[in-house]
């Protein structure tokens, strides 16, 4: 899993599996999922992130090492 935010676009991706994602969803005019050949999400991405999420404070928890 790989969470980056791209500062100068104000956007924020989150990869959950790499995958070939062949389908792209709209969840609305902000956000958007990708989904691989068995609906699986694959990645999300959230456009003005800073508005719509708390970019500036990540917390990871409960890694399996």
């Amino acid at each position: 899993m790989k969470v980056s935010y791209f500062e100068d676009t104000d956007t924020l991706y989150i990869e959950f599996r790499a995958g070939d994602v062949v389908e792209t969803r709209d969840l609305d005019e902000n956000t958007v999922l990708d989904m691989d050949a068995d609906g699986h999400i694959c990645a999300m991405t959230f456009e003005h992130a800073s508005q719509r999420t708390d970019v500036k404070h990540l917390v990871v928890e409960g890694i399996a090492a």
